[in-house]
């Protein structure tokens, strides 16, 4: 068990996204006050503010890391209309190291504010994924990686809808064709599906939209594909008014040939919980694809699992200072225990709070 102090810097706002590293070790925070914060785990096991610079003319709606293997760059988008690459800069001066995120790029091609973005998978090189209000999901690519002044825009997808989300699909098969999901929380349309997957075809080098989740009516706020290590079907995760776990099995070529797509997949609703009792904000895989984090208006993180029956079930609640670890399913599929401290029962999990992200007077971030 670690204990942490409270982090010895803060947002001034409320914050709207956070994304760690590859390595877990680095976390990046962007909030309304137009700063991103950057933040290292120390020896001590303390999140130590180690960056802290003003990055758009708007709130900062996301920010994420790109692959280590480009070095250590991070994206942002903001409500400005604009996406922003930012590359840290390392240099001694004799008095230590210091660092310092210097702008290489900016992308000006959105007339809407611009809601989320995303690095593409390392096999698929140095690539960003934009999506706006304006329904469009915008790709960018970086011809030469050590010139990152320079993003080429590639491709751009007109979904016909606000978008709020989007997620690659982080498979490391060269054998899967690279996958898209967007997610849309358009207050215009209160039916009609919210969530869309785009297949990239190497044949027409286009992306092609190869399905859309119609049992998902709802205004979706985050989506995020699970990694996939092996498995024949992918899993996507999804935050609405509840929960979603979705699986999409690739259907056999020949029966794709026949409907005249380069692939379409069979969904299936794998889960569905409204155990937060509120809006879910938040969803994130682990390294392996079998767990999924979901973050709601009731102030709980949550863990969800599937036994070896595929039956999706809470294994922890977190709030804050507390934790609640649940047993495992019984192998007929029964409904689970939840376990307290004083219970003689076996945990799956145990999870310590480290630190604290914003002073507890603050509102809660989404």
């Amino acid at each position: 068990m670690f204990v942490a102090k409270s982090l010895n810097a803060e947002h001034k706002d409320l914050i709207h996204d956070v994304a760690f590293d590859f390595y877990g070790r680095r976390m990046a925070t962007c909030s309304s006050d137009q700063s991103v914060k950057i933040w290292d785990l120390n020896e001590e096991r303390e999140w130590v503010c180690t960056a802290s610079w003003k990055t758009h003319c708007g709130s900062v709606w996301k920010v994420t890391w790109a692959h280590p293997e480009f070095g250590q760059i991070i994206a942002t988008c903001s409500f400005d209309r604009t996406a922003a690459i930012w590359e840290e800069s390392v240099s001694d001066s004799g008095r230590g190291i210091h660092s310092t995120w210097i702008k290489r790029a900016g992308l000006v091609d959105s007339r809407t504010s611009v809601t989320d973005i995303k690095f593409a998978p390392k096999i698929q090189g140095l690539q960003l994924a934009t999506c706006s209000a304006g329904g469009v999901v915008r790709i960018y690519e970086a011809p030469d990686v050590m010139n990152l002044n320079q993003w080429s825009p590639q491709y751009e997808i007109n979904c016909k809808l606000q978008c709020s989300c989007i997620s690659w699909n982080p498979s490391p098969s060269r054998l899967h064709a690279p996958l898209i999901a967007v997610g849309s929380d358009d207050p215009n349309t209160s039916s009609g599906p919210k969530v869309f997957i785009y297949e990239f075809s190497a044949n027409t080098h286009k992306w092609n939209r190869v399905d859309s989740l119609v049992s998902i009516s709802d205004p979706v706020h985050d989506l995020a594909f699970a990694p996939n290590l092996g498995r024949s079907y992918h899993l996507l995760g999804i935050a609405t008014k509840d929960v979603r776990v979705v699986t999409l099995r690739p259907v056999k070529q020949e029966s794709a040939q026949s409907q005249g797509n380069s692939m379409s997949f069979e969904v299936r609703q794998a889960g569905q919980f409204d155990d937060h009792n509120s809006t879910v904000w938040r969803v994130s895989w682990n390294a392996t694809g079998t767990i999924l984090a979901s973050s709601g208006d009731d102030g709980c993180v949550r863990l969800w699992k599937a036994n070896y029956l595929d039956i999706w079930r809470c294994i922890s609640t977190m709030r804050g200072d507390t934790v609640e670890n649940v047993a495992e399913a019984d192998s007929s599929g029964g409904s689970t225990q939840q376990m307290g401290t004083a219970s003689t029962g076996q945990h799956t999990a145990r999870y310590f709070k480290l630190a604290p992200t914003a002073h507890p007077a603050h509102l809660q971030w989404h």
